[in-house]
């Protein structure tokens, strides 16, 4: 079974963005989907997010 945290920026406790380590991402709002995401592709998001690339 997969451990998700929540996000530290969301904002209460119930909608919020989730991590499943090795997982991917998820709403937790709906918690039966998610977006899965490899190593590679978490590392790129990540790196994108803190240099302030991601669309707004």
């Amino acid at each position: 079974m997969t451990e998700w945290r929540k996000s530290s920026y969301s904002p209460n406790g119930t909608d919020c963005v989730e991590i499943g380590r090795g997982v991917g991402l998820r709403d937790s709002k709906a918690p039966a989907a998610h977006i899965a995401l490899g190593t590679d592709a978490w590392s790129a998001f990540l790196a994108a997010a803190k240099a302030d690339k991601l669309a707004r």
